[in-house]
């Protein structure tokens, strides 16, 4: 299963639930890789810590080989790093994707990411992380996802925002990928007890837009678990917020 995390906009919280879910699908069991197309590399330096600086090889290593024809092309493998947790898998991004964009979008390989993916069948769950803009990148992961989470961060622009993203995601079903859908909406650093968060929920759900029941706390426990390169379900395995993400992966299956 694909899964890609999308907003168009910055610190709502897409690498935490990229990586958090993530490493929960794989204390699961379930071989689950991250692909971190932000060139911010959050999810990278979330996963791998310090050792993040030590790939020798990361997306832009693998778009950089779309622009040329090889005998011998790479395997899609050979871009992938196991974590410090079991059955979890990075791609790491690199800030040399952002020289590719324009040769990447004027050459048209906006597919090559999904062809990449349905031609590997090694993993169980796929978490793709995506830049807060709507780019090249952005576009390739949701043209390659099966199901689409947006972050929300009880924000009134972020309401405002929200349904220009819906409306993309609908226009890359309707001219990409017909088998994108959204499967739901997660509200991110929610304060129970602010008037504002409740209300703007409410409007949500009197919308009928699809907002998971799980909503995600704010918390300092998330920032230090970045600090020290650990999931939440590894650094805090009791925490509050580590049975949100927990009780929000249920929600997924």
């Amino acid at each position: 299963m694909n899964r890609v995390i999308f907003n168009k906009k910055g610190g709502v919280g897409k690498s935490t639930i990229t990586c958090n879910l993530a490493a929960i699908s794989a204390s699961k069991g379930q071989k689950t890789l991250v692909i971190d197309l932000d060139t911010q590399g959050n999810s990278s330096q979330y996963l791998l810590g310090d050792k993040a600086a030590d790939t020798t090889t990361s997306l832009a290593d693998f778009y950089a080989s779309t622009l040329s024809v090889s005998l011998f092309p790479k395997d899609f493998s050979e871009f992938i790093y196991p974590t410090a947790v079991d059955n979890l898998y990075l791609m790491p991004s690199h800030p040399e994707m952002d020289n590719l964009h324009a040769k990447l979008e004027s050459r048209y390989k906006i597919y090559k990411l999904k062809e990449a993916l349905n031609a590997m069948d090694e993993f169980d769950n796929i978490f793709i992380d995506t830049p807060p803009a709507l780019n090249f990148y952005t576009r390739s992961a949701l043209i390659a996802a099966d199901h689409c989470i947006i972050p929300f961060d009880c924000d009134a622009f972020s309401k405002q925002a929200l349904y220009s993203l819906l409306e993309t995601v609908d226009e890359v079903k309707a001219d990409h990928n017909p088998e994108l859908n959204i499967e739901g909406i997660v509200v991110n650093q929610f304060q129970q007890r602010a008037k504002l968060p409740t209300q703007l929920v409410d409007e949500l759900l009197a919308d009928e837009l699809p907002v998971f029941n799980t909503k995600l706390s704010s918390s300092v426990k998330i920032r230090e678990s970045h600090s020290a390169a650990q999931p939440m379900i590894q650094f805090a395995p009791t925490h509050k917020v580590t049975e949100e993400f927990k009780r929000l992966y249920e929600e997924l299956l």
